[in-house]
């Protein structure tokens, strides 16, 4: 809108900014390209700070955002990106300065690439594809390694010649493949499928040299990714230099650096596992020369004992011991017995003084009935009764005539 002015009418600067403020406003959203130079994302402000430019005009921009808008982006987009954003242009009339509000940030080619396998990397992390636990330990010694390459590739010079001087009896299963274009997908995983059904196959490598986002996309395919997550045998990942990280090396059981790290990292070195064998040697050898002198010195120490220098002597003292307590078990024993023999011939001698038959001897003799009951008073018998004698020597029958009174004799 045209402004009635003059030199003797002007409007104020103020007036200016305000009426520039105005027309920007009618202005709406619009989307603007540009390359970002400068982030400041303050702690605890909701607000990120960028500066966009114009490379081809050398203009520069303010750019405000939400932190919400920009951590979208965040993992893909720094200083130098190339980005498309949807804003608001705003007009801060105190200072005159034009700036953007933005409400969306794209990033614009290789960005715009990275943004997606950024929001796939999430999608598979989520479902726990890339889990610590889900890792598989590489065998120490693999007898066949499978290798997936690009037909006689420098990926595949350097992981089989390294292998080799590695240790030279490693075997491999090569499968060349494409490894970018259209088909490098399909194949891949046609080929890590293969191997992974291979009964004699103990570790699997994927292999490929270094290259561009857009060479590397086909390790990052979904499809690979799965796959490689659905392997039983583990699977190693060799793609690019350090710096490329593509999703494959997230799935893997091992992410090498490069190929020639992959070779180092799944074949162990011989001149090295010699060398541990023989530290291990030396190291079993000089425990077990120590505990050889340990033990020697406790025999030395053990036979330096009276009891083993002179093991006899124990026997001998404990010999007279046990033959001076026989010689005083005897003689205990001797005088038991003489007592004891003395007391029987005593008890024998009472005996035989008081037995009937030392009575008999003397000339006397023990009248018996029938049914040998003794005689002991005139009154038991009467005349004719039979009975029998016993005299020292022997016995004889009687038979009673007569039977005598009280007093009376027959």
């Amino acid at each position: 809108m045209a402004l009635n002015t003059s030199a003797e009418a002007p409007i104020p600067v103020g007036q200016v900014s305000r009426l520039i403020g105005d027309w920007i406003d009618r202005l709406g959203a619009v989307w603007v390209e540009g390359q970002i130079t400068q982030i400041s994302r303050r702690p605890g402000t909701s607000v990120v700070f960028l500066t966009l430019r114009d490379p081809a005009h050398d203009i520069s921009i303010g750019v405000t955002c939400f932190r919400t808008v920009f951590e979208a982006v965040a993992d893909v987009v720094g200083e130098g990106a190339r980005v498309v954003v949807h804003a608001r242009p705003e007009w801060y009339a105190p200072r005159g300065q034009l700036s953007l509000r933005a409400r969306e940030i794209k990033p614009v080619g290789v960005g715009e690439l990275l943004a997606r396998l950024e929001q796939l990397k999430r999608t598979l992390a989520a479902e726990g594809l890339f889990a610590v636990d889900r890792k598989k330990p590489l065998p120490f010694l693999p007898g066949l390694i499978g290798l997936v390459t690009g037909r006689a590739s420098a990926a595949e010079r350097d992981v089989r010649e390294n292998a080799r001087l590695r240790w030279p009896a490693v075997r491999f299963e090569v499968r060349n493949v494409p490894v970018q274009g259209a088909t490098a997908v399909p194949r891949v995983v046609e080929a890590i499928r293969a191997l992974d059904a291979h009964p004699e196959v103990d570790v699997i490598i994927v292999a490929r040299g270094g290259g561009s986002v857009e060479d590397l996309l086909p390790f990052s395919d979904e499809r690979l990714v799965r796959a490689v997550a659905d392997c039983r045998t583990p699977v190693v990942s060799a793609i690019g230099h350090e710096p490329d990280s593509p999703l494959l090396d997230l799935v893997a059981d091992l992410r090498a650096s490069t190929p020639t790290d992959a070779a180092k990292r799944v074949v162990p070195d011989v001149r090295e596992e010699l060398a541990r064998v023989a530290a291990v040697r030396d190291r079993a050898l000089r425990v077990m020369r120590g505990l050889l002198e340990r033990e020697e010195q406790g025999l030395r120490a053990a036979l330096s004992r009276p009891s083993m220098a002179a093991p006899y002597r124990m026997v001998d003292e404990r010999a007279a011991e046990v033959a001076d307590r026989l010689d005083r078990g005897r003689r205990a024993l001797k005088h038991a017995l003489d007592r004891a023999d003395a007391d029987l011939a005593h008890t024998l001698a009472r005996v035989v003084a008081l037995s009937p038959a030392a009575t008999l001897r003397r000339g006397y003799a023990v009248l018996q009935r029938a049914d040998g009951a003794a005689v002991r008073a005139p009154a038991e018998v009467h005349p004719g009764d039979d009975l029998r004698a016993r005299v020292a020597e022997g016995e004889f029958p009687v038979r009673v005539l007569g039977s005598a009174g009280p007093g009376e004799q027959e």
